[in-house]
């Protein structure tokens, strides 16, 4: 077993190549669709249908893609699905250039993209702890996180605004080309053997997947955890721009400073994670982030200023990013390799299919309450949820220092 201080293997760092070129590419993605969006339509319940179709595969894909993902070559997975969206996006391209496109094609493209996704998303995952010995886990994942943030939060969205003010199409090409850059990279890793012989039915592979999760006490409760976490994070976020902007008076300018505050803090936990477990443990780190989250979310909705705002939402950054390496590195390990497919499409699905209620929640209570009410209610319930799952984690935390 290699040493978590000893150096990345080559084909891992394909991997992370090949995430650094498509995340800069979802970057200009990013800022070009609603630049695009709001020169169609001003109709908000339109713009929410895209958004609603981008969201949709996750709650609809994500168990059949995690079965599909245990019983298929995962390499060659991520680069079909990359090979995929890049001629989705060209295809919109042109019809962008020939003025061709509406918001059901937006739609139809969200949906296609994001579908490829779910499959992409759940292979990756399951491919990395191929690549590197399980001490280096922490620092790949990091590294994987650092890299995401950085190319989708700081890098690509420039470029994008500035390629869509050339012309509307030209930010859509440049991502398809990002996508076939990716997808060559990811066609080189290495392979593992594909399972052999009758594969059950993707119903029941996916039951299979779901029993162990619910058998597994410690990846279960962070599962719910997750689950809570990610509903709270909408319910308080939903309404930053309104605290922002109408409480705080902050520019439009200055609320990209501040959104990239927590892009730094994001980058920032991606890159030093590594360090701080091995400094407390990688338990010790998981509760000490979300403790952080629960607190700076009440902390949040009471900001005086911009500074103190923004300086939060790095700070909250930082400590998300910590956590869900933590967790994902966490899963990797104690997940069998035939298996990590469809229990890391159980936790995508929860992660992100609370989301949309955790919007309408958070608009519910700011209409109710005001506006600096989200944050607070959403730290309070994270805080509620911390304190039922501690009884499964100090537990796992002093077995893990009688490990030691």
């Amino acid at each position: 077993m290699k040493r978590s201080d000893s150096k990345l293997p080559a084909a891992y760092w394909r991997l992370w190549c090949a995430s650094a070129v498509d995340n800069v590419g979802d970057g200009i993605f990013s800022a070009a669709v609603p630049l695009l969006t709001v020169t169609l339509t001003r109709d908000p319940v339109l713009v929410s249908v895209v958004s609603a179709a981008t969201y949709l595969p996750w709650l609809l894909l994500s168990l059949p893609a995690g079965a599909l993902v245990d019983r298929r070559d995962r390499v060659g997975l991520l680069w079909r699905s990359q090979a995929l969206q890049a001629v989705i996006v060209a295809v919109v391209a042109v019809l962008i250039g020939l003025g061709r496109i509406d918001i059901a094609g937006l739609a139809a493209m969200g949906f296609g993209l994001s579908a490829c996704e779910v499959v992409f998303a759940n292979a990756s995952l399951a491919v990395l702890p191929d690549l590197v010995s399980e001490p280096q886990l922490h620092r790949a994942n990091g590294s994987q996180y650092a890299v995401a943030n950085a190319g989708q939060l700081f890098v690509g969205p420039p470029i994008g605004s500035l390629l869509f003010a050339g012309a509307a199409a030209l930010p859509f090409g440049v991502d398809a080309v990002s996508f076939v850059g990716s997808a060559a990279l990811l066609a080189t890793l290495p392979r593992r053997p594909v399972p052999r012989g009758v594969q059950p039915p993707v119903r029941v592979a996916v039951a299979e997947g779901v029993r162990w999760l619910g058998r597994h006490r410690l990846l279960r409760t962070l599962a719910g955890l997750l689950a809570v976490n990610t509903f709270c994070y909408q319910l308080g976020n939903v309404t930053v721009v309104l605290l922002a902007t109408q409480i705080l008076h902050v520019s439009e300018r200055g609320y990209g400073v501040l959104l990239a505050g927590a892009a730094a803090g994001s980058v920032l936990g991606g890159m030093v994670n590594a360090r701080v477990v091995a400094k407390i443990g990688a338990l010790q780190a998981l509760l000490v982030a979300l403790v952080a989250n629960a607190v700076i979310f009440v902390l949040i909705g009471a900001s005086p200023n911009a500074v103190v705002l923004g300086a939060l939402l790095g700070i909250n950054g930082f400590a998300t990013t910590l956590w869900s390496v933590v967790t994902v590195s966490l899963r990797q390990q104690a997940v069998p390799a035939e298996l990590r497919g469809r229990v890391h499409s159980v936790y995508r699905m929860l992660g992100w299919g609370l989301m949309p209620l955790g919007s309408l929640a958070g608009g519910l209570v700011a209409d109710a309450l005001g506006i600096r009410a989200a944050y607070p209610v959403a730290g309070g319930v994270r805080g509620i949820a911390l304190v039922v799952a501690l009884p499964v984690l100090l537990p796992a935390m002093r077995a893990g220092k009688r490990a030691e």
